[in-house]
């Protein structure tokens, strides 16, 4: 919470590391340790969380420019390149991220990887209609691809109202930047889990302690 300020426009982020967030932004906030914020939640979960801690909300209309974002991530590249997603909130975590001037991802050193895709699937976020006709162009940049579903075995709906499909490349992908070039003319593809050249810093738990990965 050291990169949080009295005053601020904060986008919060989703997921379980950021959820232990925002109950300590609820409490700063209740003390009076912290005053004057405002939040644009990045999902209806954390909105959710956030309203029955009174932390005021904004939506993203209301503040087109951000002071920063917190957020997790599902794999960290040593560039602090991301893939990030499997949350289900990666299209509202990147329009937020996109419109701070900083992004700030808190994480422990599980999710650190050599290169992106060696441990995390990479979500893709499709529209419904005519999901099934994806697979086969992702097969053929390399991935096994699965439709994301739940315990119950249906499909996973985004805030959106889309689809996702989990891309998994062996070995890892080779070039982020060429892949989501890729990804990204396809009609269809609303938007990817990769968050490159986004992130400022990392604060990486590990059992050594804390440390700061910035960007270089």
């Amino acid at each position: 919470m050291d990169s949080v300020r009295s005053g601020m426009v904060l986008g919060l982020g989703t997921g379980s590391t950021v959820k232990h967030l925002v109950d300590l932004l609820g409490e700063r906030l209740r003390s009076g340790a912290l005053r004057d914020i405002v939040g644009v939640p990045t999902s209806v979960r954390t909105e959710l969380q956030a309203r029955e801690l009174d932390i005021p909300l904004a939506e993203l209309s209301a503040h087109p420019r951000l002071d920063l974002t917190i957020d997790g991530a599902d794999e960290i590249s040593p560039e602090l390149d991301l893939i990030k997603g499997l949350g289900g909130a990666l299209l509202r975590e990147k329009m937020v991220a996109q419109a701070s001037d900083a992004l700030l991802i808190i994480s422990d050193d599980s999710k650190l990887v050599d290169r992106l895709g060696q441990k995390a699937p990479l979500p893709v976020e499709v529209i419904e209609w005519g999901w099934d006709a994806h697979p086969r162009f992702l097969e053929s940049l390399g991935a096994t691809v699965s439709l994301r579903t739940g315990a119950d075995g249906e499909p996973v709906w985004s805030d959106n109202g889309t689809l996702f499909l989990d891309c998994t490349f062996p070995g890892g992908i080779d070039d982020a930047r060429a892949l989501q070039t890729e990804l990204l003319g396809r009609a269809g593809v609303v938007d990817t889990g990769l968050f490159l050249g986004m992130a400022s810093a990392a604060v990486i738990g590990s059992d050594d302690g804390i440390y700061t990965m910035e960007r270089s």
